[in-house]
């Protein structure tokens, strides 16, 4: 959610507190048929609308510190890999099995096996050939690569580094860190979704959102007082945006 939107949504729920605040000084005279139009719904509506705002900014707090943890705890995960292949490579196992855990060292660098093909010429059109994505860097991989390697070296018992940022019990609680960060934000990301479909629901719902009730407010004000009234002259350049 941009910061953009979110200063739309802020400006609406203001002005719309700023409407009622007219129409509530309008006295008897602000009088409509319609129950979404009385000043009691609109204050209610207004409650809501606030009450949503500082949920999602508590929700989105909890996610912003949850995405910086797992940001924090990923960012020397490249670097680490790359120094268990070194200590693998020279512990005395085999160099086919080297390669392997080159090739998932690669897998979480996000670098290629191979070269990436070149153009050739297909029925007159040069085509690029199709490959399978080579940079599996979601988070998710991520892991799963750093699982996968920690399984090879573990296999073998000639890996027993000295150095304890190597060792396997110190690559198995990473790696149960690593998920447990990435959790966080996919469990702090879900109630922040919901919590702003609501708000867009709550404020931009066609006939029944913030937005339109407001706008129908001062349509209900320039047909009561006039468009060269007073009264809609103080609501008529208060503005309302749907922006989603």
């Amino acid at each position: 959610m941009s910061t953009l939107q979110d200063t739309g949504n802020a400006v609406n729920i203001a002005n719309f507190q700023n409407l009622i605040s007219y129409c509530s000084n309008f006295g008897e005279a602000y009088n409509p048929s319609r129950d979404a139009l009385k000043l009691g719904q609109l204050q209610a509506l207004l409650a809501e609308a606030k009450s949503i705002m500082l949920v999602i900014h508590d929700l989105t707090t909890e996610h912003d510190d949850a995405v910086n943890h797992r940001k924090k705890l990923f960012a020397d995960l490249r670097p680490l890999s790359t120094k268990v292949c070194g200590a693998f490579s020279i512990c005395g196992v085999e160099d086919a099995v080297v390669e392997d855990a080159k090739g998932i060292n690669r897998k979480i660098q996000g670098q290629r096996a191979s070269a990436k093909p070149e153009p050739v010429m297909v029925d007159g059109v040069l085509t690029t050939p199709k490959t399978n994505s080579s940079s599996q860097q979601s988070f998710d991989y991520m892991i799963e690569h750093l699982n996968a390697l920690i399984s090879l070296v573990s296999f073998h018992s000639a890996y027993n580094p000295n150095e304890t940022d190597l060792k396997v019990t110190t690559l198995k609680a990473l790696a149960t860190d690593l998920n447990n960060a990435n959790n966080a934000v996919i469990n702090s990301h879900t109630p922040l979704d919901i919590a702003r479909g609501n708000r867009n629901t709550l404020l931009y719902a066609p006939k029944t959102g913030l937005v339109d009730i407001a706008l129908d407010v001062k349509t209900y004000i320039k047909v009561t007082f006039g468009t060269g009234s007073m009264e809609y002259g103080k609501v008529k350049g208060i503005l309302f945006k749907r922006i989603v």
